[in-house]
């Protein structure tokens, strides 16, 4: 009698842990079908966008006006330089005007160099003021999509990070584009 007491506790505790298995089971597989992953391009969808485009032909003429500037500050260099060099050929300079015209072209020179760092800074600056509205933008609309249908993650294909992405992970660039009024 008591071998079938105990082939009861251990049926009833067999019993209760198949129970529980089938409850945690049933809960994983609700739990993942909530589960929705999508995905976007952003290099694509920012391409798409108007504004990405006017701010890359904004930054461009900031550039080109750089351009000009140390252009125009090499020839005023090169022309000295050049005068300074037949002078010396020449050999009818004092030693008092090599000294200056030297210290002439070193501050020339500094003054190109320095030119070139505020320029690249002034660039920068400027990508990050001209093209932040527009990637906010990107964001917010991407956000708004991810929320109006349901997605739990959306991955960035555009910024090489995904390795795979499964068939049933859905591409919500048109959905975006679409939401920004593109298409």
């Amino acid at each position: 009698m008591p071998e079938i007491i105990f082939i009861l506790i251990n049926m009833k505790k067999y019993l209760v842990f198949l129970l529980i298995s089938a409850v945690i089971l049933s809960l994983s597989v609700n739990a993942q079908d909530k589960l929705k992953i999508g995905h976007i391009n952003s290099q694509e969808l920012l391409a798409a966008m108007p504004a990405s485009d006017s701010a890359q032909k904004k930054l461009e003429k900031i550039a080109k006006e750089h351009e000009l500037v140390l252009e125009e500050m090499s020839v005023e260099f090169n022309k000295k330089f050049e005068a300074y060099r037949k002078a010396m050929e020449a050999g009818t300079m004092s030693d008092l005007a090599r000294a200056t015209k030297e210290a002439e072209l070193e501050d020339l020179q500094n003054r190109i160099s320095t030119f070139e760092q505020t320029a690249q800074q002034d660039i920068q600056q400027k990508r990050v003021e001209l093209f932040t509205p527009v990637q906010e933008a990107a964001l917010n609309a991407v956000n708004e999509v991810a929320e109006e249908n349901g997605f739990t993650y959306i991955l960035d294909t555009g910024m090489g990070s995904v390795v795979y992405a499964s068939p049933d992970s859905k591409d919500i660039l048109q959905l975006v584009k679409t939401k920004l009024g593109l298409e």
